[in-house]
């Protein structure tokens, strides 16, 4: 009988620990799911900060703002913007911020909310950081910037900008494109169903933010049914730029003379103002004037078409050549035109010969320079030159446009809209 109590007793303490230990173990879970909820937010790092730390004020200059009246605003008194800027001027001027750039502030996130960083965005890479946390200090530095590689392909239906907008494509990498073929193709004569592929490489800050087309490494344009490439390999020992050739190594890039004849000296520079020799007065002199014998041929500076053969009082006679869309030349005072309006001339054709009819003194060439439209001095311009590849270079050169012309080919051209 005992023992029959003992047992009864015993069944109903582990039936009573059971019930407890499942009571308590959905409150573990609970409390492990509670804890999950809890974990810290992930850390946000920008301009060198833990963003996490502070309280983050971001803002445009507006018209009218100073760099003072922001601080101010922000609980900065004006005598500690003075210190702070007698402390930053080697670096940044505040002065000198401009309407449109981003600035971002960082607070303490105590009650005092007292300002620890001033970082002003100088553009979509660039900053200038104002520390003012342990000591004034100021440095510049570049938001991270990655490089994403790309190959697409178009087709013109009426402009090439058009066909590049259609393809969802840059502005400035419709700029580099034009750029490269300039001097190949008319794009004012280019073709509906002319095609185009390109290898190119964009910026992008943050891995987020686009920040503009890196450069192009290789393109194909079909321009009446005839493909010309284009492989960017070095740069111009002149101008730095990137240079190209085509598939058989010849430059892409055309370069202007460095005269239109051979000459003895300038007898005068492009100036906005000089003393015409003839109308006995100041005026400006939108030209380089060549002094060379009468008679001596005068060339094309490069491939174009003659838009001008005539004579004016003041010019004499004269020859005006369009280059592209980009370049137009003339050549002033020639003793006799060589050359009709619609005729195409090379680089180095004999387009006339030295004079001194219209306004001149004595036998030279006046040579004028214009870039869309605009008249200005050739020897102030970043002309494209056309340094030949040297021969111990083109084995390199093969080797390397051999994976991109692949790439390339692999590319289906884009076809015409049905």
């Amino acid at each position: 009988m005992l023992l029959r109590k003992l047992y009864s007793i015993l069944t109903l303490f582990c039936f009573c620990v059971l019930i407890i230990s499942c009571k308590e173990e959905p409150k573990k879970e609970i409390a492990e799911k509670t804890k999950e909820v809890k974990k810290a937010p992930p850390q946000i790092k920008e301009y060198g900060f833990v963003l996490n730390d502070y309280k983050v004020v971001r803002d445009t200059i507006r018209p009218g703002d100073s760099f003072g009246a922001i601080m101010d605003a922000n609980g900065v008194t004006r005598g500690e913007v003075y210190l702070i800027s007698e402390k930053v001027k080697d670096t940044f001027n505040p002065a000198r911020i401009i309407a449109g750039k981003p600035y971002t502030i960082l607070k303490s996130k105590d009650t005092s909310e007292t300002v620890k960083a001033f970082i002003y965005e100088n553009d979509r890479i660039n900053y200038t950081v104002i520390d003012l946390q342990d000591s004034v200090r100021s440095f510049k530095n570049k938001k991270p910037v990655s490089v994403k590689r790309k190959m697409t392909s178009g087709v013109i239906t009426s402009s090439l900008s058009e066909a590049m907008d259609n393809a969802g494509l840059s502005v400035l990498l419709t700029d580099k494109l034009s750029d490269i073929y300039q001097w190949k193709i008319d794009f004012f004569k280019i073709q509906k169903g002319d095609q185009f592929k390109l290898i190119y490489n964009e910026r992008w800050i943050n891995d987020t933010i686009y920040g503009g087309v890196k450069n192009i490494e290789a393109a194909v344009f079909k321009h009446y049914d005839s493909p010309y490439y284009a492989f960017s390999f070095g740069k111009d020992s002149l101008s730095g730029f990137p240079k190209f050739y085509d598939e058989e190594a010849n430059s892409m890039q055309s370069f202007f003379l460095k005269a239109p004849l051979k000459f003895s000296r300038i007898s005068s520079r492009y100036t906005k103002r000089r003393f015409h020799p003839v109308q006995k007065r100041w005026k400006a002199h939108l030209g380089t004037d060549y002094a060379a014998p009468t008679g001596t041929p005068i060339w094309s500076t490069a491939d174009g078409v003659v838009i001008k053969s005539s004579y004016t009082r003041g010019n004499g006679n004269y020859v005006k050549v369009r280059h592209n869309e980009k370049y137009t030349t003339q050549y002033l005072h020639m003793t006799k035109r060589n050359v009709k309006v619609g005729q195409r001339v090379k680089q180095g054709d004999i387009i006339g010969f030295v004079g001194s009819t219209g306004l001149a003194t004595g036998p030279h060439v006046c040579y004028r320079f214009w870039v869309y439209g605009k008249q200005v001095d050739p020897f102030k311009q970043n002309l494209p030159s056309s340094e030949p590849l040297k021969e111990e270079l083109k084995p390199d050169y093969f080797m390397a446009i051999e994976s991109l012309k692949k790439e390339l080919d692999s590319l289906p051209f884009k076809k015409m809209p049905k």
